[in-house]
């Protein structure tokens, strides 16, 4: 599954884990992906790899 949201393009960035010892490592910060059905600007319905923040925002519209 992609990691792209179609409707806002958020995208997995990179980041460090800081410990209480202040050991750093690498992580990455990953977008809450889910593929839902919707209606596209046409009016066609398809499946679309959409985050939540953009369904609980309402910026698509669900079939």
């Amino acid at each position: 599954m992609s990691k792209v949201c179609e409707v806002c393009g958020k995208h997995p960035v990179a980041g460090r884990n800081v410990s209480h010892s202040h050991r750093v490592t690498n992580r990455v910060f990953r977008p809450n992906i889910q593929k839902i059905t919707i209606k596209d600007k046409e009016g066609r319905v398809r499946k679309a790899n959409v985050c939540t923040s953009c369904m609980k925002a309402g910026k698509v519209e669900r079939a």
